[in-house]
Parts: structure tokens; sequence; C-alpha cells
């Protein structure tokens, strides 16, 4: 629950969001009646609150479907290039208040609701995520939806729709404990089931070469379910579709198991062939080679495949015969983005379409594919990268295992002409990794089989240039390019804080939504002290939104006006979270020693799941939440410092989290984070900003100006020279006495009298190995914390960064990312033109359904 809000607080956002229309706000209230009425089937009387959010959902959906359809309809009557963007996650969060603000009805529906006596943050909160994705990889392919959408790119987002989707977690004892969530125990009002568009997928079975070919027969088949939800633009009146494969068994029993009397098990496996879309798989940067992470892969790209040449035949509007026959225009009319390998099996797949099904020659086969599809690395951990057994790709796709081996043969001709003789670099480059096991490189098959191969920040696309990749950059250095990655600032921003959306509008016009590079427009305000006041006042109400909801989920009271000091992210050891929890035992320490000593007053603040099977993630979750309790019960301590951990984070936590941060912690070893998403967010919200020069951290800084960054730590050449030299973790241990004291604390029990060996582990491993090198950026992260907390002091000089971090923020919306994906990559242009909205108002909208009648 939020804070009560005021009259003034509710007509908030005049100028954003505009001033509700009576017309549209009597619409409103008839439609969510006729919903609770009629949809929900109930009245007012026994109606609950997640029965008024339905009936909300509902209303609001209304205003989608007529744009929905007439958008598909446009699409089919211009044939424009379609953009289809794979990934195995899509971490949507909630829909509700997103789709009010991009369609441009929010003030009209929280008019209407409030005269009809409802909150719509109770709404809102009723509002299950769509936690169909871990973190960055999958929020980020859900900003690139709502951007192709907000700039007009006839795009669709492929992926599955899982039944449970990323874990809850929940402390107990300071542990980490993982429920299932089941997010669709309610249903899900945005969905729309498509059975009429189920496809079958084939799994097993052997390869049988014909005079026609090579045959893919005695397969178990498994079919695909669509389920599509709008993805609308900002204020265009496009909506865009999000189709999400759910597993369903053949509707025919197997009937062995069912003549015999053996009902169940027939029944049984039905259930076992479902079981591919159940859950989605929790993500610790540690590829363990599971059969149905692979199936869940197939599964995924072999439905949308199948889809999009469906689709590319059938272009005309109304026809349901194929207009097209050949594939020759297939590259012009459809462009495939990959989001890191775990798609890459799309590939062999439209390889084995267009030869096998479809009777293209093999090298034009190999020519389209090559030149539709397009790869995103996402990683440069060597753990996560994917490589699948050979023998477990014969098993369950023995066709594609073939075509694969195909590939990989003309590849190494390829790579031989180029360098003869040159063995070493042939077995680097193969695709297949000979020894013990043979595996199959995914990274390499998406390096081969597209035209273009992307980074997602400037530092990330040279380490791939130069050493993750370099043989192939070498090989093909026209493929490689960066793409920054961004956030969409109609969630981020507009919705999320929309109180700072009102204020920036009021200064520079209300074009940055969609123009987010209006913003540098703010810089001349930076010393602007009514605008100063007011972005402080913003940040402290946001401060004490968040101090509430801390008071009701944790029971702990933390005080709005200290430092809000701030990381959230998964839970990895790259990451660095336990940098952050040796610096907070420093100051912990520092205040015991000297407890009358003037330091700004801070709250750390850490969120993140760890992955269910990541050991050492979850035993520094439980030693942050030990060392939480022993400050914040330490009355020498607690007025100056206390700890939260911000339990099940989400999007829709994230959404409360962010626009009330101070300090954004950014703490990743150097080269180890691709790019991070998260520090965008926070920037965009009006937080500085401490980190590493890493990912994006990079760009960041220099768009906002190095005053206006808090650099520590060494940079990528300074952790391979170190690396190289022979990294000693214990030396930096011995000569710093502060640093040894917490290590000290961590290993001997300090946080855990009742188990004095419990952290022993994190202890040694920072002393004697310390992978990330933690040890050797210690006493920069501490020298550079001291100066944050003494500009956290100095009022006028913090605002005045905030401004500067805001107004550096444009280059960073997830608009200018999709716009250089669309012109470099895709070849398509992005257009700022409305649709024409398909009526002017939903009751002429509903006069015209009545009568059975459809403009287009």
């Amino acid at each position: 629950m939020s804070l009560p809000r005021s009259d003034m607080d509710r007509r908030r956002q005049i100028t954003v969001r505009g001033i509700a229309e009576v017309e549209n706000v009597s619409n409103a209230k008839k439609a969510f009646n006729r919903h609770l009425h009629f949809t929900v089937v109930k009245d007012r009387n026994v109606a609950q609150t997640r029965d008024y959010y339905l009936a909300t959902a509902h209303m609001v959906k209304d205003n989608l479907v007529g744009r929905w359809m007439r958008t598909q309809q446009h699409y089919y009557e211009i044939d424009p290039k379609r953009i289809y963007y794979i990934s195995l996650e899509f971490y949507i969060g909630r829909s509700l208040t997103n789709t009010m603000v991009n369609l441009g009805i929010l003030t009209a529906c929280d008019e209407a609701l409030y005269q009809l006596g409802l909150d719509i943050e109770e709404m809102e909160e009723m509002e299950e995520d769509a936690g169909l994705g871990n973190g960055g990889l999958g929020r980020l392919a859900a900003c690139f939806l709502d951007s192709m959408a907000s700039i007009g790119i006839a795009g669709y987002g492929y992926g599955l729709r899982y039944d449970y989707g990323i874990f809850a977690q929940r402390i107990r004892d300071g542990w980490q404990v993982e429920e299932p969530d089941d997010w669709l125990r309610y249903g899900n009002p945005w969905e729309k089931a498509r059975p009429e568009y189920s496809i079958p997928v084939n799994f097993y079975g052997r390869v049988e070469k014909t005079p026609k070919g090579a045959q893919w027969v005695e397969t178990q088949v498994v079919l695909a379910m669509p389920y599509d939800s709008p993805i609308p633009g900002y204020h265009n009146n496009i909506v865009n579709t999000m189709r999400m494969w759910s597993a369903k068994a053949p509707q025919s029993f197997n009937l062995q198991f069912f003549n015999s009397g053996d009902y169940i098990k027939a029944v049984f496996d039905r259930n076992i062939a479902e079981n591919i879309s159940r859950v989605l798989y929790p993500n610790d940067n540690f590829f363990n080679g599971k059969e149905l992470r692979l199936k869940q892969e197939y599964f995924l790209v072999a439905a949308t495949i199948a889809d999009i040449i469906r689709r590319y035949k059938a272009y005309k509007f109304g026809t349901k015969e194929p207009a097209r026959k050949s594939f020759e225009l297939f590259p012009d009319k459809v462009a495939i983005q990959l989001n890191d390998t775990h798609p890459s099996i799309a590939i062999p797949e439209l390889m084995r379409v267009l030869h096998d099904v479809e009777k293209v020659p093999w090298e034009e086969a190999w020519k389209i594919t090559k030149k539709t599809c397009a790869y995103t690395n996402h990683t440069v951990l060597p753990e996560a990268l994917e490589k699948w057994p050979v023998k477990l790709m014969e098993y369950l796709l023995p066709r594609h295992l073939e075509i694969l081996y195909e590939i990989n043969s003309s590849f190494l001709a390829e790579v031989g002409k180029k360098w003869p003789g040159d063995n070493g670099r042939m077995s680097r480059m193969s695709l297949i990794e000979e020894g013990s096991e043979k595996r199959i490189n995914m990274a390499h098959l998406s390096i081969v089989g597209c035209h273009s191969i992307n980074g997602v920040a400037s530092i990330h696309s040279e380490i791939l240039r130069k050493q993750l990749f370099r043989d192939f950059y070498e090989l093909w250095p026209q493929k490689f390019n960066n793409k920054t990655n961004g956030v969409t600032p109609r969630r981020w921003l507009v919705s999320c804080n929309p109180n700072l959306a009102d204020s920036i509008t009021s200064k520079i016009g209300s074009n940055w939504p969609t123009q987010l590079e209006e913003l540098r427009g703010l810089s001349k305000f930076a010393k602007d002290k009514e605008f100063l006041l007011q972005l402080q006042k913003v940040k402290q109400e946001n401060k004490m939104k968040l101090a509430s909801y801390i008071e009701q989920n944790n029971g702990i009271l933390v005080d709005p006006t200290s430092m809000f000091d701030i990381q959230v992210k998964r839970f990895h050891e790259y990451k660095r979270q336990l940098l952050n929890i040796l610096h907070t035992i420093t100051l912990y320490n520092r205040i015991k020693k000297n407890p009358e000593k003037n330091i700004a007053p801070r709250t750390v603040m850490i969120g993140g799941k760890a992955a269910p099977g990541y050991h050492m993630a979850k035993l520094i979750i439980k030693l942050f939440n030990n060392m939480a309790f022993i400050v914040n019960t330490d009355t020498t301590v607690n007025k100056k410092l206390k700890c939260v951990f911000l339990e099940n984070y989400r999007v829709s936590l994230a959404e409360k989290i962010i626009p009330a941060a101070d300090l954004s912690e950014q703490l990743s070893t150097a080269g180890m984070e691709a790019s991070g998403t998260g520090n965008m967010k926070f920037m965009l919200n009006g937080a500085l900003t401490i980190g590493t020069l890493d990912g994006a951290n990079v760009e960041m800084r220099q768009e906002m100006g190095a005053n206006n960054f808090f650099l520590f730590g060494m940079t990528v050449e300074q952790v391979e020279d170190l690396r190289n030299k022979g990294y000693n973790p214990r030396e930096y241990y011995d000569r710093n006495a502060e640093l040894r004291q917490c290590i000290d604390q961590i290993g001997g029990g300090y946080f855990s009298p009742e188990d004095p060996n419990l952290f022993k582990e994190i202890a040694s491993s920072l002393i004697n190995h310390d992978r990330y090198m933690l040890l050797a950026d210690y006493a920069s992260y501490v020298k550079v914390q001291e100066t944050v907390g003494e500009t956290f002091l100095n009022i006028p000089a913090w605002t005045n960064m905030v401004a500067m971090n805001i107004a550096a923020s444009g280059k960073f919306s997830s608009d200018r990312t999709i716009s250089e994906y669309a012109r470099e990559i895709w070849k398509v242009q992005p257009k700022k033109e409305k649709l024409p909205a398909p009526y002017e108002s939903l009751q002429k909208e509903q006069e015209v359904i009545e009568m059975g009648k459809f403009v287009k």
C-alpha cells in the first residue's frame, strides 16, 4: 500500500497526461460497470478489490482492441518488413498503468474510479507481475517491444508463456527461500488465446534419406498454442503483438495405453509434453545443459519460424491461401533478432524448413538464413555460454545435428582458405568442440549463421572484438557492431515517477517521452534554485513512499532524510554485492569507534534473487541479513546507518525503489558486465552513480561529465594486467587494517554468533581466490564512498549533480537503441507519424460493432 493521496496528488500529471474530459470519464465509468457485471460477473455488493482490478483492466483493454486490430490491418495493407524479436525471456511486469499511460487515458480512468469511490493505486497493486524473465535480458526485451510500437516498427515479440515465472523470493531467518510464482492463478486479462494458430513441434525420431531428400520421421509431437498480448505505442494508436507459446499435448491420446485400460498413463504422458512451458529456468550465469532447457529453446524457435513463414506467405489482408510461394523476398520482408544464444537453434531450424520442407536449394537457403538472422550477445562470462552435448542434440533433434555438421564443414573450409594450415585457429573457431564430450558452441553458430553480431555497450562490443570472438572478427569485421542498451522512458519515468515527469514537462515541454534527447534542455536549469527545490521535493516524496513500504513489509523504520544507498540486481559474485557489504561493515566499525563523527546518515538497501542452486550467492544474502540485524539493533549505530534487504525484487518493486534512490551502486568488476540497464533507470530518475568503468557506466559518465559520476576501481586493462601478473588477494588483506577487520569479523562469527563458522567460506574465498577482485578495488571504493557522503551533506552540490544526471539521460532511451537496430541491422526506417484512431470514441466503436460492421 502506498501513502494516501490528497486531491492535489490525484490530479497530478496535468501536463503530461492531459485533463480528463467529462465524456471520457463518463464512458470509462460505463465500461467499468459493464465489465464488472458481464465479464467478472459480480456486483458492487460482493465484488472485492481483485474484481475491481479485472473490471478496470477490461475497461482499459476496450481502448486497445480497435487500435490493435487496425494496426494489424495496416501492416497487411502496406506489407512492411516485419521484425521478429525472439527471446526466451520477456520480463513485462505489470501492464495496467503502462497501458493507460501509452494510450493517454490514465487521467480519465483515474477520475472515473475516483467518482466510483475506488482508488486506482489499489487496482494497480492487485495485478500480478508477468515475471517471465530473470533480470536484465528479459526486461530489455520488454523495453524493446515498447519502443518498436512507439516508433512505428512492425515488430513482434516471440517467447514462452511459462505457467510459473521467476520464483517468488521469501527471506526466512535471513535465508532466501524460493516459492513458485503462480502468476496465472487468477487469469491474465491482457492475453488472447489463439488455438486456431497452434503449431505442431517435433522432437526425437530419426532421419531417413529418400530420393526427395532428408525426412525427419517417427517424431514425438507437441502442440504450440499461441497467446497474444497487445503492446501499445505511446500516443500513436499503434498496438503491436507479443506472441507467447504454451505447450499442449496433441488432442489424441496414446492409444496403446488408452486401449489397454491404462487411462492414467495416457493422461500422464500428456502432462509430460506440457511440461515444456511449465517453468522459467532461473539464470545463474552457469550453463548446465539440461534436456528440458534445449526442448524449451527448440519449442520456441520451431513454433516461431513456422508462424513467421505462414505470415510471410499469406501477406495479403483477408487471404487464407498462400499469396507468396517464392522465398526470394524473405530477407526483404523478415528480420529475425536472436536475443542471446538461447534461440540460436533458429538457424538450423530455418535451414531445415527452407531446404527440407520448402525445397529451397541448400546454397540459396543458407544465403536467405544469413541475411535474415542477427545475433545480440549479452555475456562475456565463459561459463554462461551455451554448449550443447552432441549426443543430446542427436537424441532430441537428429536432423538439426546433420544440418549443423554441414554448416560447420562449409565454414571450416572458408577458414582454411583464409588461414591455410592454421589448425589451432580452426579448432578454436569450429562449431563443434572436441574433447571428452563433443559439444556444439551456440555462440559460434550464431556468428556463422547471422549477418550481424552486436554487443550491448561500447566497452562490451570492444571486448567481443578483441577477446571473446577475436578470430571471428578477423574473418568478418563487417559483421560486428555495437548497440548500447536503453530503457523505455514511458515505464521508467512517466509511469513510475509521475511527479518528476511533471517537473520536467514544466521546463521543456511534453515531447520528451518519445524524444528523450530533449532532456538536454534541463542542463540550463541545473543552477535554477526553483527547479532544484522541485527536484528535492519530488525525491523526498518518493523516499517517504518507499519508507512507508519498508515499514509495512520489513517492519523497519528508516529515515527518509538519510541517503538511500541502493543496489538492486540479480545476485551474482561478479556483480559484487559482497563489496557493498564490506563497505557497510567498514562504516559500522567506524561509527562504533567514533560515534560523534559527523557523517551522512545512510540507509543501505540491497535486493535481488539468487539462482536456487547458487550456494555462494545465497550465503551472501544470509550474510547481509545477519549484518543488517546487528546494525539495525545497535543503538550506537542505527541513527546513522541502517540496512534493509528488499525481498522479492521484481519489476513492480523496482518501480517503487528506483524513483526513491539517492545513490545507485554499479560495482561489477570492469569487463564483466555487458551493459546493465538498471544503471540507466537510476540515472533517469535522479540517482547518482558510484561505479566502475564497466558496461554502460562508461558511456553514462561520458554523457553526464566525469564530475557527476563517482568513479572507483580498476579499468578493464588494469584488471587484465593484474590477472596476468598473478593476483594475490592476501596481499591486500595483509596491508589494509580496515579490510582485514571486516573479513575477520565475517570469518570469525561476529555476524553469526549462533554458528561462528557459517561465513568462513566467504572469508576464505576472498583471501585465497577472490576471482572478481573485490579486495583489489576495496580501498578505492571506500575512499570514493567518503566523497559520496561528503557531497550528500552539501545539498546544493548534490542536487546540481542530480539535475545534470537527468539532463544527460537522453542517449539511454530504448527508442534510440531500437532506431539504431532498425536502420543499421534490420534496414527499416522508424516512423514518427501516428495511425488514425479507429473510432472517434468507444461509444461509436460499440455502435459499429453492434451493427456487425468494422471500419478498416
